[in-house]
């Protein structure tokens, strides 16, 4: 019997050190982006623009760099020469961007920059795949989470702690302050040599011997029915048409426009599909990276069409969470709405507290979730934890007293860790080995699609069911997250499918 080798504690370690890198990249740019492109002269009206290349970067960019991954194999292996390309290209973008001289350099590096994390991100959810047992990869993706809650700590509060080291917190107009310009330094430090660390201390399996483990999922190519595709396209196509007129007719707001754009493009990508495998060959249609992708996501397994509800909600919930946390403890925990008032600058800063907070009990909670993993299983462990994220939310809407809310950030945190953890786990037991890769860049699409439509609708909710009030915000994630809870149950434990390729291989 051909099963996958069992890592030690420290083999997991050093190839899951590099999430520590990217997390601090990725902390250190939520963090501060909008305050650089303020610096250099955004208005707040322009920011959410300015911004929305992230999110499109990643989907765009992670199944890409996911289907060729699966195909490479040098002298470094599969996944680690990107790896080393997202770091080196990550690391000059966190060079340049607390450096930038105008506010379109500012913009273009946060693209650049997004886009180099997301090259080096998405071959790390493979690469625990690939090396780990069935039995291990909760664990792995759980240390991948230890990191990313250690790095968002510690990059969210170094500018704080630079300004307690004497370095200058406030500069002249148009420039940055030696605080945030230094913290990306450092971040850009971290980033290079935490990837270099993971490179130089794991290895990896050739693809052959990896598609040869009892526990690999079999690969099989489900033929596309150009028909159905052509038919789905043009509903969502029609969708997207329908709902741009009625955002026009209503005069609703401008941003809604996004998710017709979104379902638009979907429609016209399944349309130039279904045109593809329109009295072609499979081999002719199926040339090609984009039609191989897009083939990929319309004949995703049906258990990753099952997570991909959990990861939508979950996703929803977070983005909510992010958005509102700020004008809802201010407006109601500290009493004000004014953002030049004392309190409400004061009930800002706490804000950040409790992101640092739940941060910190994310990074507890992985090393925990995989005991409990062992005793309830993947599906009941991660049910328990979207529900108790989803009580830290609500909970908030009930508490007056700030202090209190870190009581909330518990619920939050261990939430947290259980989205960047047990989804893959849950995926990785249901998808081939051959194509693990794009399957986990596709993955990311239910990422940033509920990311995209909550900055279109959550506006909208707010205005016409809680008097444009922020809890409500707050409402709705806690509401998504128990939805995902329920979701998870329509997904099969992996220990069964596991058994069942062992079987039907005959082993």
């Amino acid at each position: 019997m051909n099963r996958k080798p069992e890592l030690s504690f420290w083999q997991i370690w050093n190839m899951c050190f590099g999430f520590l890198g990217i997390q601090f990249g990725f902390a250190l740019q939520n963090a501060n982006v909008s305050r650089i492109l303020q610096t250099l002269g955004a208005s707040v009206d322009q920011i959410p623009i300015l911004w929305i290349a992230a999110p499109l970067t990643g989907l765009l960019v992670q199944p890409i760099i996911g289907h060729y991954s699966d195909r490479t194999w040098t002298r470094l292996g599969r996944r680690r020469p990107y790896f080393l390309a997202g770091a080196v290209l990550s690391t000059l973008a966190l060079l340049v961007m607390p450096n930038a001289p105008l506010l379109w350099v500012a913009a273009v590096t946060l693209w650049m920059m997004d886009a180099s994390f997301n090259v080096s991100m998405e071959p790390f959810r493979a690469f625990v795949a690939d090396q780990l047992p069935v039995q291990q990869r909760a664990a792995g993706y759980a240390m991948q989470t230890f990191f990313i809650g250690v790095g968002a700590v510690v990059a969210s509060i170094l500018p704080w702690l630079l300004a307690q080291l004497g370095f200058d917190n406030t500069a002249a107009r148009g420039l940055v302050p030696e605080t945030v310009r230094y913290s990306f330094y450092a971040g850009a430090a971290v980033l290079l040599l935490s990837i270099l660390w993971t490179v130089a201390n794991s290895r990896e399996y050739p693809p052959q011997r990896l598609a040869a483990f009892a526990d690999s999922t079999p690969l099989t190519e489900t033929p596309i029915d150009a028909r159905k595709a052509r038919r789905s396209g043009a509903l969502w196509a029609l969708a997207g048409v329908a709902l741009a007129v009625l955002i026009h007719v209503f005069a609703l707001k401008p941003e809604v426009y996004l998710l017709a754009a979104g379902l638009l493009a979907y429609g016209l990508a399944l349309l130039w599909l279904a045109w593809r495998h329109s009295g072609r060959s499979a081999a002719q249609s199926d040339r090609g990276a984009a039609a191989q992708i897009l083939g990929d996501l319309y004949t995703m397994p049906k258990a990753m069409r099952r997570l991909a509800w959990v990861q939508f909600f979950s996703w929803f919930a977070l983005f909510a969470l992010w958005i509102y946390t700020t004008a809802a403890v201010t407006s109601v925990q500290f009493g004000s709405s004014n953002v030049l008032s004392a309190a409400y600058n004061a009930g800002a800063n706490w804000v950040g507290i409790l992101f640092g907070a739940y941060n910190g009990v994310a990074a507890l909670a992985a090393i925990l979730i995989p005991f409990v993993v062992r005793a309830l299983g993947l599906r009941v462990t991660h049910l328990i934890n979207l529900w108790l994220g989803a009580a830290g939310l609500a909970s908030i809407l009930l508490i007056h007293n700030p202090h209190w809310l870190l009581l909330s950030m518990v619920g939050v945190g261990i939430a947290w860790a259980s989205i960047l953890a047990l989804p893959y786990a849950l995926l990785a037991d249901h998808v081939p080995a051959q194509k693990m890769g794009v399957y986990m860049g596709i993955f990311n699409f239910f990422i940033v699609i509920p990311q995209l439509l909550a900055a279109s609708v959550l506006g909208l909710l707010l205005k016409l069911f809680f008097h444009d009030q922020p809890m409500g915000a707050l409402a709705l994630g806690a509401l998504s997250l128990f939805i995902a809870g329920l979701a998870v149950l329509r997904v099969q434990e992996p220990a069964r499918v596991a058994l069942q390729s062992v079987a039907e291989s005959g082993v």
